[in-house]
């Protein structure tokens, strides 16, 4: 799906698919965190590869709030990976990435320092 934001300065998704997410012109097919003030990291393998470790790179970008795409169905993560956004005050959503590239889009153009944790998938 192609997406049409809003003119803006803050680092927006423009498209997403099964196993790829688009900045600007850039097609990436990682899993990936992105953030409003430009943040750009490579992330987790897969779910079954997260720990507290990856939510601790999560606290350090010092964001209100994390969306994660968790793929392409909504899985959550245990309690025990979000200590370190809880003991860094930072809130957290879950939904699958489409829902969570298009959320992060609207609380960006709002202004609002958030980070998308985005797992890509191809389809099954």
């Amino acid at each position: 799906m192609k997406l049409q934001p809003d003119k803006s300065d803050v680092q927006t998704i423009t498209g997403y698919g099964p196993g790829w997410v688009g900045v600007g012109t850039e097609k990436i097919a990682h899993n990936v965190i992105l953030g409003s003030r430009g943040q750009r990291l490579e992330w987790a393998g897969s779910f079954d590869a997260l720990g507290p470790e990856h939510f601790a790179t999560l606290a350090e970008l010092k964001v209100e709030v994390v969306i994660f795409g968790s793929g392409s169905r909504i899985r959550f993560p245990r309690p025990a990976w979000l200590a370190p956004l809880a003991a860094a005050r930072i809130g957290i959503e879950t939904m699958d990435t489409p829902a969570a590239c298009r959320t992060y889009n609207i609380l960006a153009q709002e202004g609002r320092d958030v980070a998308v944790a985005l797992l890509l998938e191809e389809s099954p």
